[in-house]
């Protein structure tokens, strides 16, 4: 049984959680391209997103403070009702996915076990964080799923601070991806998992270096699919027409974040800062 079947079958689920928000995390930009695909797949759903721009990026940090950050998120998840958790960020997922499922008191959803049920390919390459490439959870959750499976990755610490400038057609972006890409090309993968939330953004760049017939994976994709399924079994999901409400907060400037997240937006959004580190006490 996963984890999520697991958290399904234990927890008690009122119907006043009908209303309450799912919550979604990353250190900054990045999981707004799964905030995205989360509200095009579930638009009745009130969405909460944290951007732990204090802290950001997480890529380089250590295990410890990624399992730290991990519980702190949790708790002040917990604190504002939400009813499920996604996590918009690879790197925790990599390290400290049980960190996170221990103490949100919600079922949690993963990007990287999702990714890895949809994986057909017995040849895979993986673009990720530093940190997401050490832990090796790429590669092992692929291979748990299809034993025959070759899984390639390749850490890329370049690309995230690169793709926040917000030109992403930079000649500098553009060497950095080809130099990540070329490993995986010679190594004849031919499908390759975005493990950064980050990377969707480089799609058209990405095929533009790619040979016809390699498959990029966005991993928001199957992992919103896993949630819209979670919230129909457990009856969580929302009932009604109209689109719901979206909040986003930080724990870095405001004023910053929502500058840089208008151009993903599309608006500029309104943002407050809490801290995380009261999560136990007030936010």
């Amino acid at each position: 049984m996963t984890p999520l079947a697991a958290a399904e079958r234990l927890l008690s689920f009122p119907s006043s959680l009908l209303e309450a928000p799912i919550g979604l995390f990353d250190s900054g930009l990045g999981g707004l391209t799964v905030l995205h695909r989360l509200r095009s797949r579930q638009p009745t759903e009130s969405l909460l997103y944290l951007a732990d721009t204090a802290r950001f990026p997480y890529g380089g940090r250590t295990t410890a403070e990624l399992r730290t950050i991990a519980v702190e998120v949790a708790a002040w998840m917990r604190r504002q009702g939400i009813k499920a958790l996604l996590t918009a960020c690879n790197t925790t997922n990599a390290v400290a996915i049980a960190e996170l499922q221990r103490h949100a008191g919600v079922p949690v959803v993963g990007l990287i076990s999702a990714a890895a049920a949809v994986v057909d390919s017995a040849s895979v390459g993986v673009l990720a964080t530093a940190a997401t490439v050490a832990s090796g959870a790429y590669g092992q959750a692929i291979r748990h799923r299809r034993g025959d499976a070759r899984v390639v990755e390749v850490a890329c610490p370049d690309l995230v601070p690169l793709i926040e400038t917000g030109d992403l057609d930079s000649p500098e972006l553009m060497a950095a991806a080809k130099r990540y890409l070329t490993p995986l090309l010679e190594q004849g993968v031919d499908t390759i998992v975005l493990g950064c939330t980050h990377y969707p953004l480089l799609t058209p760049q990405l095929q533009q270096l790619l040979p016809p017939g390699v498959r990029l994976l966005d991993p928001a994709v199957p992992a919103v699919e896993v949630l819209a399924g979670m919230l129909r079994r457990t009856g969580l999901r929302r009932q009604g027409s109209m689109v719901a409400d979206r909040r986003l907060v930080c724990t870095g400037c405001p004023e910053r974040f929502a500058s840089a997240a208008e151009p993903w937006l599309g608006h500029r959004p309104g943002v407050s800062r809490v801290n995380l580190r009261m999560a136990h006490g007030g936010s």
